[in-house]
């Protein structure tokens, strides 16, 4: 199974630097690990455990078809900074 990954620093208070946040979009989870290879490896992990969990109750597990990733420029002036 393959999933995407979106990488992006943690800046909330209480996270030392050099955090990161794991999101799967496709399974709707978050992780977090130090570096951007503790995060994947921290996403790695927990996707295994959901994937066990989900079969563990006969569920099904989502595969994820497609993943696209864009970005979009909102003008400050438009969001009244």
């Amino acid at each position: 199974m393959r999933y995407s990954l979106l990488i992006e620093p943690v800046r909330e208070a209480g996270f030392p630097p050099g955090y990161y946040y794991a999101h799967v979009p496709a399974l709707d989870l978050t992780t977090h690990g130090e570096g951007i290879e503790g995060a994947k490896a921290a996403a790695e992990d927990l996707i295994r455990l959901w994937v066990e969990e989900k079969r563990a109750r006969g569920e099904p597990v989502p595969r994820e078809a497609d993943s696209y990733f864009a970005q979009i420029e909102i003008d400050d002036a438009l969001l009244g900074a």
